[in-house]
């Protein structure tokens, strides 16, 4: 919208009134003079045509064309100035005499087809008016008048006046008020000019002066004299320039002021960077003194605190008085609780410095959980909990994770709460928050019945070396460093870590994290569909385990009958599970009373008893009649002793070619092994020995290509990392040989990363296994793959029960020593106790050659490319040795030397695992020299 200035809002507002009240005053009275005009013309002609209609009566009457001719002669003559012609028609409209010739009379005379009106006519043509009136006879000039006719017309006058005059007397009026107005525009015009040169060029001027002193000429004034309020402006606008030209001067003295403050601010900022640069090489320095000094003193101390462990443990398995006993007890748990200490701000240390590595492994879910449950069961058993476990039924079996991490976090947070906690339950729950293909989000929740946390003391409870209460720590114990490497551990796993809490009302913490799912085959050798439509009594006094094991049977279709207590009247059912609380203390007879009362409506019975209670399990077990397991009830265990009897046991749906029990029963194929670990390729040349006719094995890639060319093979089991010639350049060259070229080749690796699988068979393998290989699993790949296996039987293929011969509990914890796990070792090597004693020999025949490599590379003599060759070989040894933490070491060390790390970066770690080596050695020995 544009915007006017101020001289034309002074012309306009000035002009605009004047015109509009002259063009109204001057068109009311050019309106009235024209409208009397016109009136006036049309009185004279009335006053003319009216007598002259009086008068021709005599001459109508008499049909006396003379006297009527001049009668109206006379009339035109006198009003000549006006009058244009006078004209008489008779009663039927025909001309009876005229003042003058008229070129065209029927614009003179009324309608013939309509009678004559009785009063005056009048009508306007475009030049003249013409006038109408009948002539009426009123019998003054008839003896024979008939008075009945006194209204019919005798005929009529019409007169024919000249308009040029009247319209040249309205043109006169009309220009004459147009001249008034313009008189009086012109001297509104006048007055506006002088307004104008009085007030808008003094405005002008200031707007021009306000410029200039926006511009910063602070110097200029208004000097012209002005008259009221402008002089008021005027002198406001030079007051203004005065003050702004001061506070300039004042405001530049500050910006020099300012100017040198800042300088020397500057100067002193430059001195303090030099010594905060200073100050972070010192800081750095320092925590690299820091990181080695706990590495090495956690390695000084925790070589000979294991010794300590160790030999305690061996002494208390010789004869000793119970003094003796309970002494070594607690110098056990004493350095074990040392050991624990040690490893809490180890860890804390690697999480400060970001080189704590997460393993991305596939594992079974449940069984994870279970384990964590179940070795702190007895902690809280003890002091009278009862501890749950429930896990969401959507949540997949498999994931892919670090299982051991996980375990770590769930350890921290379900100790923390069994020590915070005098009565009532831990309970644990999983949950499937969001479930794609590609990856599961799960929350975990623990809860409490213990003393609570109020609001003050949560905010610290995430501070390392400290916890919510100072006294805390002198009542239950611990660094303090427990919620803190959970916090970085979860966070590292990239979820979140929270808790809601009351004062003595208990506590929750939940944490959220995200895994992979695999397709990987997990361990599962039960049947639970011929638990479906069998029924079985649950007796629980805990409301919430009772709640979670009547969810898990009916989510295998069993028909559950919950009581707390044992019911007087018992129906018929297929099982019975009885639960003992973990504030009971039962006896023998209270049990064998129950379970007697049961045993003929129940045919199977398991008694469910407190960690603390296992002593009596032996003299329960001797009843054929009861089965005996610990509380928390693992699910794993809970379905071997549902399915206990022989007509629900899972029977594996293979084809017959497949029992591998005999020597003519292998499977009459070729197989050739590839691996540069000679402990995995004896272990998988031992367990193809069993499985097929002829095995084949080479030690690297080029003997691998060598021997396709010579010879043909059914199945392929290709290593990845191989020196020489890896894996995938060995599968692609196998591939342009004529005896092989269309051989499944099946990748045999550690490395379980999301998106490995698809990345080998897109190299050309065409199936996938991760190491270490189990036996149902290696035989399941060998039948699909196998030339002799029809396509209908492959989908009938289903995952063996393990051949691992179960172990007792007393033989299994003779079986574990220290850092070895001898039923891991067992169940890795097929059940098969010289070969795992073979393989153990060779990792321990292999330890010294890599401990001096890791001494080279501490003294930077080899580079990490060699480095990652050996720890690469070693991980491999200790995949089926039952060794876990060497195995998790070597795969960490791994990974960070695959990432690109310095040998100085994982320092801490190779200190690490030469003190794990030394004690894998000293407990392999041991146990290898009592066999």
């Amino acid at each position: 919208m544009k915007k006017y200035g101020l001289r034309a809002r002074v012309i306009t507002l000035t002009l605009a009134p004047t015109l509009i009240i002259g063009l109204l005053l001057s068109g009311f009275f050019t309106m009235n003079r024209y409208n009397d005009l016109e009136n006036q013309l049309i009185s004279s002609g009335t006053s003319i045509i009216e007598p002259l209609a009086i008068s021709s009566e005599y001459g109508m009457t008499g049909k006396n064309r003379e006297a009527v001719r001049r009668l109206i002669s006379y009339a035109h003559r006198k009003h000549s100035n006006i009058v244009r012609s006078i004209a008489v028609f008779d009663e039927h409209h025909e001309l009876f005499v005229t003042s003058n010739f008229h070129p065209n009379f029927e614009s003179l005379t009324f309608p013939k087809d309509k009678p004559i009106p009785l009063l005056l006519d009048i009508s306007f043509q475009e030049e003249s008016l013409i006038l109408r009136t009948p002539i009426l006879p009123e019998g003054k000039f008839s003896a024979n008048f008939d008075s009945s006719h006194i209204n019919e017309p005798l005929g009529y006058i019409a007169i024919e006046l000249d308009l040029s005059s009247l319209r040249l007397q309205q043109y006169q009026e009309i220009f004459s008020a147009l001249l008034v107005l313009a008189l009086g525009l012109g001297l509104s015009g006048i007055f506006a000019y002088r307004l104008m040169q009085d007030v808008t060029q003094p405005i002008s001027h200031m707007v021009s002066v306000v410029d200039r002193i926006r511009r910063g000429h602070l110097d200029v004034r208004i000097e012209n004299k002005l008259h009221g309020e402008l002089d008021t402006l005027k002198n406001g606008i030079n007051a203004m320039a005065i003050s702004l030209s001061e506070y300039h001067v004042e405001m530049q003295q500050s910006i020099d002021q300012a100017t040198s403050d800042l300088r020397e601010t500057l100067e002193q900022l430059e001195i303090q960077n030099v010594e905060l640069d200073i100050a972070k090489k010192r800081a750095q320095e320092a925590a690299r003194v820091k990181s080695e000094f706990l590495a090495n003193m956690s390695h000084e101390l925790r070589t000979p605190l294991n010794g300590v462990i160790g030999f305690t443990r061996q002494m208390l398995k010789t004869s000793l008085s119970e003094n003796q006993q309970d002494y070594l007890q607690t110098i056990e748990r004493s350095a074990n609780n040392l050991l624990t200490i040690i490893n809490d701000i180890l860890d804390f240390s690697k999480l400060e410095a970001g080189k704590l590595l997460l393993e991305n492994l596939p594992f079974d879910f449940q069984d994870s959980l279970d384990e964590v449950v179940s070795l702190l069961a007895p902690s809280a058993h003890e002091k009278g909990l009862e501890i749950t476990l429930k896990i969401d039924q959507r949540v997949p079996s498999g994931l892919i994770g670090d299982p051991l991490r996980i375990q770590q976090v769930l350890n921290n947070l379900v100790g923390n709460a069994i020590k915070f906690t005098e009565k009532g339950n831990i309970d644990i729950s999983v949950e499937l928050k969001h479930l794609t293909d590609d990856y599961v989000d799960l929350q975990f929740v623990v809860r409490d019945t213990g003393i609570g946390i109020s609001e003050r003391q949560q905010a610290q409870l995430f501070q390392a070396f400290s916890q919510a209460d100072a006294s805390i720590s002198r009542h239950y114990g611990g660094t303090g460093l427990g919620l803190v490497i959970t916090q970085k551990l979860i966070s590292q796993m990239g979820g979140e870590i929270g808790l809601s809490s009351r004062l003595h009302q208990g506590s929750t913490f939940w944490f959220t994290i995200r895994m992979n799912p695999t397709d990987l085959p997990m361990l599962n050798d039960h049947d639970i569909t011929q638990l479906e439509k069998k029924k079985l009594l649950l007796i629980e006094p805990n409301m919430q385990s009772a709640s979670i094991l009547q969810q898990q049977f009916i989510s295998h279709g069993v028909f559950v009958t919950y009581r707390s207590t044992l019911p007087e009247i018992i129906e018929p059912h297929d099982y019975a599970l009885i639960s003992l609380s973990s504030n009971s203390k039962p006896s023998i007879e209270t049990i064998q009373e129950m379970t007697s009362q049961l045993s003929a409506n129940c045919s199977t019975i398991i008694v469910g008893l407190p960690s603390t209670e296992l002593a009596l399990t032996d003299e329960l077990n001797q009843f054929s009649h009861i089965t005996c397991l610990s509380k928390p009830f693992a699910k794993k265990k809970l379905l071997d002793a549902l399915l206990v009897e022989k007509d629900l046991q899972p029977v594996p749906e293979l084809p017959d070619l497949m029992a591998h029990a005999s020597e003519e029963q292998k499977l009459p194929i070729k197989v050739m092994a590839v691996d540069d670990n000679p402990a995995n390729l004896k272990l998988i040349s031992a367990l193809l020995s069993e499985q097929v006719e002829t095995v084949i094995t080479c030690d690297n890639g080029l003997d691998a290509v060598q021997q396709a060319t010579e010879q043909h093979f059914d199945i392929i089991l290709m290593d990845i990392q191989m020196p020489k010639m890896d894996g995938v350049m060995a599968c692609k060259e196998i591939r342009k040989t004529a005896l092989n070229a269309q051989t499944p080749v099946v990748a045999v690796t550690a490395h379980a990363m999301e998106g490995e699988r698809e990345r080998l068979i897109s190299e050309g393998m065409d199936d996938y296994l991760t190491k270490p290989i189990e036996e149902h699993v290696l035989q399941q790949v060998i039948i699909h793959w196998s030339p002799l296996t029809d396509n209908s039987d492959v989908e009938k293929i289903t995952i063996l029960a393990d051949a691992i011969p179960e172990l007792h509990v007393e033989e299994a914890n003779d079986k574990v020593m220290g850092s070895i796990d001898w039923e891991a070792a067992l169940k890795q090597s097929a059940g098969k106790e010289d070969l795992a004693q073979e393989m153990l020999q060779m990792l321990i025949d292999f330890i010294p050659e890599v401990n001096e490599w890791i001494d080279k590379a501490l003294e930077s003599d080899i580079s990490e490319e060699e480095l990652c060759h050996y720890i690469h070989k070693l991980h491999g040894s200790s995949s089926y040795c039952g060794v876990p933490r060497l195995k998790q070491l070597c795969n960490l060390i791994e990974t960070s030397l695959r990432q690109h790390q310095t040998i100085s970066d994982i320092e801490p770690e190779l200190f690490e695992l030469q003190d794990e080596m030394e004690k894998v050695t000293k407990d392999a020995n041991l146990l290898l020299s009592n066999k």
